[in-house]
């Protein structure tokens, strides 16, 4: 059935195209598996609250902008009679039935793992918007009155002062008392007059998202989703976002517009049973013991391929979040996320935690990361915990901090035909991986985890085969192009043991460079002790260095240049490669089956059907037939001399 949504409808019509409804969620009450409904343009100021999911994926309930009209649903509403109170500082007092039981203005950026460092003040989940911009929280009244214009900002990872892309936004703050009765709120705009523009203020937790787990086989598309309060969504928790399934299977989220979520935009990740920031409330425990209970309690309630994840995540574009642009645990097993465009996620920097990234994702098992464009974010890409069957495959990833960090997984995961441009490329506390045909342009940074031991998994399933910790390495890398830059300008670690950043793979100095020589330095009594120390194997060959990079010293038939250069330009909505290079190393293209198995997971380089892996798409979308040769890094069309190659 055909169900239809307008403004200019109403709540007790049927739904049809000439009799619409006037609110989404009317027609979410209505829908049942097959029906599609229709989301005519205009404004709607509700939270989406789907009744029931489709049944397969061919019996999808599909919510979607009428085609060629924009749709936009927001978690704000417009807030009006503000009085001037003293220069360019505006006062509003807000009824506080006007956010129900959930006043985001009340409610704290909190929970496990978020970090508040030498006595900075506790932000909330309010936000106040000026014609779409979104404010910076202070901590009282008198810094409404002149807030000072800062221009750059130190990161919390890096320890690297980072400039700030827009210092003007940063005097436009907002500070909020919350009353029995009524929230006050007072604003500096700047010279704006609040009562002509528009201005809004965050209501609602999400945009749509359901109340109840499995609700399967939903498609939203085409809309513009915004201004969402939602909360901070660390593993151990609950995770809502602006938009997600809630625990649930097989949903397509497509060609959507998505902005300004205070913390997370999609969610597909983690529900509440399975603990809900038990580290921050208990105090009892770690928040490592809890993340690892929860990976059993998901077991007991049926986290597998049946009935959790296989999520699509595409043509979104995703900016101006505070935590996360697409984050996910457990609950994003076996999805796929590809061609979205990812920007000015955790940029304001308002709070700081170790949950941040573009993408986060814990137990990314068989999932897809596929020709994503993302820059401008504290942390491009972070996957934590049990990654294993994972692709991130033809991404662009550049002008963010961190571009790549891969932490406490066992493999196999395999990085192909990336493009790495920040000055920290890639980070590994991590073992049992592959990188094949990449671009590099900033440091290669190793860490060993002996602290905690994580999962690994039965390949292509849920089921835990074992755990381990991280002694590093097991990491294949194979045709991979490092245009190296000086580690000083990348970041200093803050972290006291952290390992140093280096361009090129001299990190791994010091590890056996195959699996027999491996064998033999075990080769001494005793069980577990004999590995005690131990290095585990790395496999380089054919990787192509310019200055200031070094190859690992096992490595076979590095390519070192006398020179060489690359640079990422941006062009409107392009992006494209510039290179020089004086010359290329050719081979020919990788499969899984030339990648040497895991050593801990026992587990092979393979699709999700489990056959070998296909690494043979660049990053521009060209195929690379098995047995012709092509250069190193992830365009197959490079040539010597100067090149300028749209990647975007």
């Amino acid at each position: 059935m055909a169900l239809h949504v307008a403004t200019t409808g109403d709540d007790d019509a049927d739904g049809s195209a000439a009799q619409p409804f006037r609110t989404i969620n009317r027609a979410a009450a209505v829908a049942r598996p097959g029906d599609t409904v229709t989301v005519h343009a205009g404004e709607y100021r509700e939270w989406v609250k789907p009744r029931r999911g489709g049944l397969s994926d061919s019996r999808r309930i599909t919510y979607q902008a009428a085609p060629g009209e924009h749709v936009v649903i927001k978690g704000s509403e417009r807030v009006t009679g503000w009085e001037p109170d003293g220069g360019t500082v505006w006062r509003a007092e807000v009824p506080n039935t006007l956010f129900g039981d959930f006043n985001p203005f009340a409610r704290e950026v909190g929970g496990d793992w978020i970090v508040y460092r030498d006595g900075a003040p506790v932000k909330h989940l309010g936000d106040v918007y000026l014609d779409g911009v979104g404010f910076y929280e202070v901590a009282g009244r008198d810094e409404v009155t002149d807030p000072p214009l800062r221009t750059e900002v130190v990161d919390d990872w890096t320890g690297v002062t980072v400039p700030i892309r827009d210092p003007e936004r940063t005097r436009l703050v907002w500070f909020a008392e919350v009353g029995r009765s009524s929230t006050t709120i007072w604003a500096n705009f700047q010279g704006a007059d609040p009562n002509t523009a528009l201005v809004e203020i965050n209501v609602r937790r999400s945009v749509f998202y359901p109340e109840v787990n499995h609700l399967d086989f939903i498609t939203v598309r085409g809309f513009e989703l915004a201004q969402a309060a939602c909360p901070w969504t660390p593993p151990t928790a609950d995770q809502p976002g602006l938009i997600g399934p809630n625990w649930a299977k097989g949903w397509i989220i497509e060609d959507n517009h998505i902005h300004d979520a205070k913390c997370s935009a999609i969610s597909i990740g983690k529900e509440a049973s399975t603990g809900h920031n038990f580290a921050t409330e208990r105090g009892d425990k770690p928040g490592y013991q809890y993340q690892l209970e929860s990976v059993f309690s998901a077991r007991q309630i049926g986290w597998d391929r049946e009935h959790v994840g296989s999520h699509v995540i595409r043509r979104n574009h995703i900016h101006d979040c505070g935590q996360n642009a697409i984050v996910g645990h457990l609950g994003c097993v076996f999805s796929t996320i590809e061609d979205n465009h990812i920007h000015d996620v955790a940029t304001k920097r308002e709070f700081y935690g170790y949950e941040i990234g573009g993408i986060k994702l814990h137990a990314a098992i068989d999932v897809v990361i596929g020709h994503n464009h993302i820059h401008d974010c504290t942390l491009g890409i972070w996957l934590d915990w049990q990654t294993q069957g994972t692709r991130i495959t033809r991404n662009v990833l550049h002008a963010n901090s961190r571009d790549l960090f891969v932490e406490v997984s066992h493999g196999p995961y395999l990085a192909d035909h990336n493009v790495l441009g920040s000055p920290a490329a890639v980070e590994l506390f991590s073992q049992g991986g592959a990188f094949v045909n990449n671009l590099l342009l900033g440091t290669v940074r190793l860490e060993q985890v002996l602290d905690r031991a994580t999962p690994y998994h039965r390949p292509h399933s849920t089921q835990v085969a074992g755990y381990g910790v991280i002694v590093g390495g097991d990491d294949r890398w194979i045709g991979n192009l490092f245009l190296g830059i000086d580690p000083a300008v990348a970041y200093a670690p803050v972290r006291e043991g952290a390992g140093p950043p280096v361009s090129g793979l001299a990190a791994y100095d010091g590890h056996p460079a195959s699996f027999a020589e491996f064998l033999q330095s075990v080769d001494r009594p005793g069980d577990h002790q004999r590995f005690l120390g131990v290095k585990q194997a790395v496999y380089a060959r054919d990787n192509v260095y310019a200055p200031g990079a070094d190859p690992f010293t096992g490595e076979t038939d590095p390519r070192i240049l006398a020179s060489g250069s690359a640079t990422i330009v941006t062009d409107g909505d392009e992006v494209h490669l510039e290179t020089n290079l004086p010359e290329l190393t050719s081979l020919t293209t990788i499969t899984g089956r030339d990648l040497p198995r895991v050593r801990l997971a026992d587990a092979d380089f393979e699709e999700p059907d489990g056959t070998p892996a296909q690494i043979d798409v660049d990053v521009t979308g060209h195929h690379k037939p098995a047995g012709d040769l092509f250069p190193a890094g992830p365009v197959a069309a490079l040539t010597t001399g100067g090149n300028r190659i749209r990647i975007w």
